[in-house]
């Protein structure tokens, strides 16, 4: 399980890949469950919040993108405004 240290150092793609298995085990464990196969109930609450962590993080990294975007194109306005 990862530490969210380890999340926020991943870079963006091998977040998604880990958001990607991490769902798939998570269903996976579920299933097990569900049949009465599952062994150890505490590892299905540990990868629910592996994939939150991974979701937080990414969400994120989306805000402050946006926000960076955002504070591109408010220089952009003030400088237009100062160059008329």
């Amino acid at each position: 399980m990862a530490k969210t240290k380890d999340i926020q150092e991943m870079g963006d793609r091998e977040l998604i890949d880990r958001l990607a298995v991490t769902k798939r085990e998570l269903f996976n464990l579920r299933f097990q469950s569900a049949t009465g196969q599952l062994d150890n109930y505490a590892r299905l609450n540990q990868t629910k919040r592996e994939v939150a962590r991974c979701l937080t993080e990414l969400r994120e990294r989306e805000i402050t993108a946006a926000e960076a975007l955002e504070a591109a194109a408010a220089v952009d306005i003030t400088a237009d405004e100062e160059s008329s």
